[in-house]
């Protein structure tokens, strides 16, 4: 039972970082292409959207939490039963943690290409020095 259940927060973690990860895309891309040349622009893109499957499931499958089901629990020495309230729960938790580590990368992925947009337009917006001849 306490694999199942670990092979469906497996899924629902996958699926969730998946969703992220396409809702994401353009606004990831777009920033990507503002900041940092072309040609290092896709692979910076692939590199961000595996880090928020890698984040998102390692968040979304707290596969510590499953020792619970494996052995005896303080103060009662029982082992907690694996019943369709705690499936509930467990998939519930599984959305949130993944959810809550996507958004932690996309926010430091975002803060970073955020100061990076205004450096660029900083250099952008000023004059260009040309040398006046002698």
């Amino acid at each position: 039972m306490v694999i199942s259940l670990l092979i469906t927060t497996f899924i629902i973690a996958f699926v969730v970082a998946s969703i992220v990860t396409l809702v994401f895309a353009k606004p990831i891309d777009g920033m990507l292409n503002r900041v940092v040349p072309d040609d290092i622009s896709r692979p910076w893109a692939k590199y961000l959207k595996f880090a928020i499957y890698v984040m998102g499931i390692g968040g979304g499958v707290r596969v510590w939490s499953f020792e619970k089901y494996l052995t005896p629990q303080e103060p009662y020495k029982e082992i907690v039963p694996l019943t369709s309230d705690r499936w509930v729960l467990e998939v519930y938790e599984t959305i949130i943690g993944t959810l809550q580590s996507t958004a932690g990368v996309l926010l430091v992925f975002f803060v970073f290409a955020l100061i990076a947009v205004v450096i660029v337009r900083f250099l952008e917006a000023r004059p260009a020095k040309t040398q006046s001849p002698k």
